[in-house]
């Protein structure tokens, strides 16, 4: 690996890195996986409004689900 490829993949990890303590102080509850894989769909042309609205829906239906899932353990009919 040239040291132009090793600096370019250091700036990466250190922006990852920098972005992912960001979204911990705004607590977005994404990990650092996740948070590659957002900024990686931005910089391909998702709209991030976009991307942040499908997020924020996916939870809404985890939790939903999830709800719904713990319902039918405490039943006690």
């Amino acid at each position: 690996m040239s040291s132009k490829e090793a600096d370019r993949i250091s700036a990466a990890q250190q922006t990852l890195d920098t972005l992912y303590e960001i979204s911990q102080l705004l607590n977005t509850q994404l990990d650092k996986e996740t948070l590659a894989t957002c900024v990686g769909m931005i910089e391909s042309g998702v709209n991030p409004e976009a991307l942040a609205a499908v997020i924020q829906e996916l939870r809404r239906e985890t939790a939903t689900a999830q709800n719904a899932h713990s319902d039918v353990f405490f039943y006690r009919g």
